[in-house]
């Protein structure tokens, strides 16, 4: 692990006692409010371990549906990857926190067990915390990458795209197709 973080340029924080799981952390950048300092993240120290065993407490749930779940739980402030969902749900399980079971499809389907739902109880306090620092990202980013707002933009991208790449538009084509954007951008202005 150490000889990864030198190469990525990183600092292993395992090494040096901050953080027990340090591919964990490195999953996280993006999930600070501006560039501050590391204390005002979201997510710090094992904090995506207990979001992921809190959701998988409410309902089981795949993978995909957890990082879905976490995006939606900060309004779109993080996505977290698979490569930091996934190994964090092989520790919990290798904790005895979490049961995997096949599902329809081959889908691995994530149910906590008695020792993740006795070591949540514990876990109230910090909880808490997590869950007011998660309501706090999720107002400072209404509006700035919402996913109906990328998801929207996309759909815009696309349909130009393939337009454009269907032929040469004749004038009134263009005129409906700037006339639309123009509506488009009017519209945005004065939501």
């Amino acid at each position: 692990m150490h000889r990864f973080h030198q190469h990525r340029g990183h600092h292993d924080h395992a090494a040096h006692g901050r953080h027990p799981f340090g591919w964990e952390g490195h999953g996280m950048r993006g999930l600070h409010r501006g560039h501050r300092e590391r204390s005002e993240r979201v997510f710090e120290q094992g904090d995506l371990r207990l979001l992921l065993l809190k959701l998988i407490s409410e309902k089981p749930s795949h993978g995909y549906e957890l990082i879905k779940a976490v995006e939606d739980s900060v309004g779109g402030a993080y996505s977290p990857s698979p490569g930091v969902v996934y190994p964090t749900l092989a520790l919990l399980e290798d904790l005895g926190y979490t049961q995997v079971s096949e599902a329809e499809g081959g889908k691995k389907l994530f149910t906590i067990t008695a020792e993740g739902t006795a070591f949540l109880e514990t876990q109230a306090p910090a909880l808490a915390l997590l869950a007011a620092r998660m309501e706090e990202a999720t107002v400072n980013n209404r509006g700035r990458r919402s996913p109906q707002i990328v998801r929207a933009m996309e759909n815009l991208r696309t349909a130009l795209k393939l337009r454009l790449s269907a032929g040469p538009l004749n004038e009134a084509q263009l005129a409906a197709v700037a006339a639309a954007l123009d509506a488009a951008a009017k519209a945005v202005e004065q939501a």
